[in-house]
């Protein structure tokens, strides 16, 4: 088997490469990158197997290194450094540095991914790399919960516990009409299916961008900002988005516009505690959580308030949260 493994001491990043990856629509790449990072120290049992790993799903706009945003959180000097836990950060496929459009040059060539798709890379990593098959638990922010969502759907068996944030079981109703506009959008420029990457698509992704910084807040954090704040704060957002690819979002969007789990949510055995918004544009506890409840037998929900996370992107006040559920799972 043939395996490579580079490790970036700089950006903190380790390459490793698939002999090959088979999609749920039959079709197969070779030589599939994956990109990764970890935190914290293995644990073993008699058998030589990892005991204490956690999976670090990251959200839409994120990738392997977006598991510093949680620095308070996990790794050897965060706020629950005593649980000692092994967190292993991989960026999901159809993002740039692992295998996507992009990064493949196949552009719109790339095969057409669901978001089962993105566990199954995950799995078969995880089993090449570290050998593992059965995992401690996921925690997934965002999109990633898309994915925690499924592996807990279709692999009950292979988790103690479920963290989700900030997510959802599927995409409906405003998320789908959200998500079929930034469709539309794309495939209405003729630029799309031009073998050169032209200013026109990166035009279409600066809007693309707007668009979506429009539902990075509540209703009524936007109202609480001047338009002087908001000014900023958009080109901040769009800034940091320019150098995004729009075949990587256009597949990205169509897996999360095609994500739908809630008839499989009873399959679900792992203990899973949702955090989630109290109020929110894009998820809400109404919609997003509280259904949750006639759906999965062994569940948390807790609530928290919007407005002071998003003055303070403190992820400190989640602390004692964690602590209570993770307790019964310090290795």
């Amino acid at each position: 088997m043939r395996k490579i493994m580079i490790e970036d001491s700089k950006l903190g990043y380790r390459k490793h490469v698939l002999d090959e990856f088979k999609f749920e629509n039959g079709q197969t790449l070779r030589d599939v990158e994956v990109e990764y990072t970890t935190r914290g120290t293995p644990k073993y049992d008699e058998k030589d197997n990892i005991v204490n790993a956690i999976i670090y799903c990251h959200r839409f706009n994120g990738n392997c290194l977006s598991i510093e945003d949680l620095y308070q959180l996990m790794g050897p000097k965060s706020m629950l450094a005593d649980f000692n836990f092994f967190y292993i950060s991989i960026t999901s496929l159809g993002f740039p540095q692992s295998c996507s459009p992009s990064t493949t040059n196949l552009k719109y060539d790339f095969p057409e991914y669901t978001i089962k798709d993105c566990v199954n890379f995950k799995r078969k990593f995880l089993a090449e790399v570290f050998d593992i098959k059965h995992i401690l638990g996921i925690l997934g922010v965002g999109r990633g919960g898309y994915e925690a969502f499924t592996w807990g759907c279709e692999y009950p068996d292979e988790m103690e516990f479920l963290i989700i944030g900030h997510s959802s079981f599927k995409t409906n109703g405003y998320r789908y009409l959200t998500s079929k506009a930034l469709c539309n959008l794309i495939e209405s420029s003729d630029a799309y299916l031009d073998t050169v990457y032209s200013d026109n698509l990166s035009k279409i992704m600066f809007s693309i961008n707007t668009l979506i910084y429009t539902q990075y807040f509540s209703k009524r954090a936007f109202q609480n900002f001047s338009r002087e704040e908001l000014d900023v704060l958009m080109d901040t957002f769009v800034e940091e988005g320019s150098a995004d690819d729009i075949y990587d979002f256009k597949y990205r969007n169509d897996a999360a516009l095609n994500y739908d789990v809630e008839d499989k949510l009873t399959n679900i055995k792992a203990k899973t505690l949702i955090v989630t918004p109290s109020e929110d544009i894009y998820y809400s506890p109404e919609f997003d959580a509280y259904p949750l409840k006639d759906k999965i037998e062994n569940l948390e929900i807790n609530v928290f308030d919007t407005q002071e996370f998003v003055y303070n992107y403190d992820y400190s006040m989640f602390v004692n949260l964690l602590r209570d559920f993770l307790e019964e799972f310090k290795k």
